[in-house]
């Protein structure tokens, strides 16, 4: 069940109020924008618009003098998320993806805004004393549209594989169609793991089961064979329920998503995990994680006045 403030369609994004410029991305092709689509000022949103690959077939059209987006497509919304992709004019392929996030909170603000980087070095204290409590107090309704993926209230049309531990379908951030730069995303039915912190060594009959279906649903809809996925997990996530990213491992164009620090192989998590004890903490718990937070991150703001930095 999505907002009433989320757009629909081409009508409901021309009621966007702009207010400034969260982020431009030229890597990525993108621009974060911040505003309202509400009568309500207070209910601000933020639209990330992202270039779509480009198709070899358009490159004659590619510089017809064509205007800006004249027609788009509601691909998903659900909860504070909605997904479109827009054309810049007729009997083209799609332009850009527009992603809208209303009502967006001030954490969501603060993600999509640019900002410098610090690297963070979390021993077991610090998660024990700061994340842990950081990440429990986050309210459901931060990951409201997670659960009614899982519920099956919304996207079951897009699910690529589902039991009763966990399911595949397509991350938000691919345009469905180039397979060069595919990325499914892996959610969990269990709600126990929160982050990579949560990973214990009964978790690996559950992880190598993510990774033979993910291998299996890309071979036998794609034909990619072995050896052509990235899958790996992030750690800080940008979101509390337990996930793994699967993507081509010739995409690069989420690699500031695949950077040293936050991401984390599945296969060298599985192999830390069977060299782990049987027995109390496991790797996850006991060893010090280092990782990159913005300098805006409530979190690095937590973590900093625990030292007695802020």
């Amino acid at each position: 069940m999505s907002h009433s403030a989320a757009p629909k369609d081409l009508a409901d994004l021309q009621r966007f109020r702009f207010e400034k410029v969260l982020n431009e991305d030229p890597l990525t092709h993108s621009i974060a924008l911040l505003g309202t689509l509400s009568k309500d000022p207070e209910v601000q949103a933020i639209i990330r618009i992202e270039k779509t690959a480009l198709d070899a077939s358009v490159a004659p059209r590619l510089f017809a003098e064509d205007g800006l987006v004249q027609r788009v497509h509601l691909e998903e919304s659900t909860d504070i998320y909605t997904w479109l992709f827009g054309w810049f004019g007729e009997n083209r392929e799609r332009d850009v993806k527009i992603n809208v996030i209303c009502p967006a909170t001030e954490i969501h603000i603060r993600k999509y805004t640019k900002q410098a980087h610090v690297m963070v070095r979390e021993t077991p204290e610090i998660y024990r004393d700061v994340v842990k409590p950081y990440i429990a107090a986050f309210p459901p309704s931060r990951t409201q549209w997670v659960e009614n993926i899982l519920q099956g209230i919304s996207e079951q049309s897009k699910l690529l594989y589902s039991d009763s531990d966990f399911l595949i379908l397509p991350d938000m951030k691919w345009d469905l169609k180039t397979i060069s730069s595919l990325y499914l995303v892996v959610l969990v039915q269990d709600r126990t793991i929160r982050s990579l912190r949560d990973l214990k060594k009964s978790h690996i009959p559950l992880l190598k089961s993510i990774h033979a279906q993910a291998e299996k649903v890309v071979s036998q809809k794609w034909g990619l064979g072995p050896g052509s996925l990235r899958m790996y997990v992030h750690y800080q996530p940008s979101y509390y329920h337990f996930h793994v990213h699967v993507v081509n491992a010739n995409y690069e164009g989420g690699m500031l998503g695949m950077t040293v620090g936050q991401a984390h192989l599945l296969d060298d998590i599985i192999s830390l995990l069977e060299i782990d004890p049987s027995e109390g903490d496991g790797v996850f718990q006991r060893m010090t994680l280092t990782y990159s937070l913005g300098s805006r991150h409530k979190l690095l703001e937590n973590i900093q006045a625990h030292a007695g930095l802020a």
